[in-house]
């Protein structure tokens, strides 16, 4: 194998060996914890190489870099989920490689990703993201709590998506599992109203475990996989 092969199968090994740890913590099978690869702003060939160790499943955050690497790789089947922020104007196009978008915050995505999937022909898996920002901070992407029910409403009413679950973000200030306690609460109540939406995506390389335990089915891990992000333009 390459050095860089090596590099890539030793980070995969130790974040490998720390969910592993967090399910044993939490008393939990390791197989319902999902790993998806953030593999924005590096190369394709890292992405074959990791499909090579195993990884079915990775993330990116920009259309047109995406797109043009799914279409590189088609060869190694892999599935590929959407995870920046998205403009109305451009969710349409994304039906043309993602098969998850984990990033939809608001009602006015729902129809343009929606278009995108019949013009396609695909059905897409939707996992709403929230906030769980406290109020009065300076908030990032995700839908407010309260918007949650309405916009579930409107992911599960759309043809061709299917509404899979629930995403968020840990805020940059404070305890990540006082953060991800909120998530689990709102994805039980998530749950009442729409049984299959059981995914619940939170934890990244800093704070999977808090995630794991308080029952993240899927992590989104980059660089503790990876490295460092490349210099990007």
């Amino acid at each position: 194998m390459s050095a860089r092969g090596d590099e890539l199968a030793a980070g995969l090994d130790r974040v490998r060996e720390r969910l592993a740890g967090a399910c044993r913590d939490a008393g939990r099978d390791p197989a319902g914890v999902a790993l998806t690869v953030v593999t924005k702003f590096f190369p394709a060939s890292d992405v074959r190489l990791l499909a090579g160790l195993g990884v079915t499943e990775v993330a990116e955050n920009r259309h047109q870099e995406a797109q043009a690497k799914r279409e590189e790789l088609l060869d190694l089947g892999l599935r590929w989920h959407f995870v920046g922020g998205l403009q109305s104007n451009k969710a349409a196009a994304l039906a043309s490689w993602a098969d998850v978008v984990q990033s939809v915050d608001r009602a006015k995505l729902v129809a343009p990703l929606a278009r995108g999937a019949e013009r396609e022909g695909r059905e897409i898996d939707v996992l709403v993201q929230v906030s769980l920002d406290p109020p009065g901070a300076d908030q990032r992407a995700g839908a407010d709590p309260e918007d949650l029910p309405a916009l579930a409403d409107a992911v599960e009413a759309a043809e061709g998506l299917r509404l899979r679950g629930l995403m968020a973000v840990a805020p940059n200030d404070g305890d990540p599992a006082r953060a991800f306690d909120l998530l689990t609460g709102l994805h039980a109540r998530l749950r009442e109203q729409h049984p299959r939406a059981e995914e619940l995506s939170a934890g990244m390389s800093g704070d999977l475990e808090a995630a794991v335990m308080a029952g993240a089915t899927r992590v989104r891990v980059g660089s503790a996989i990876l490295g460092s992000r490349p210099s990007v333009a």
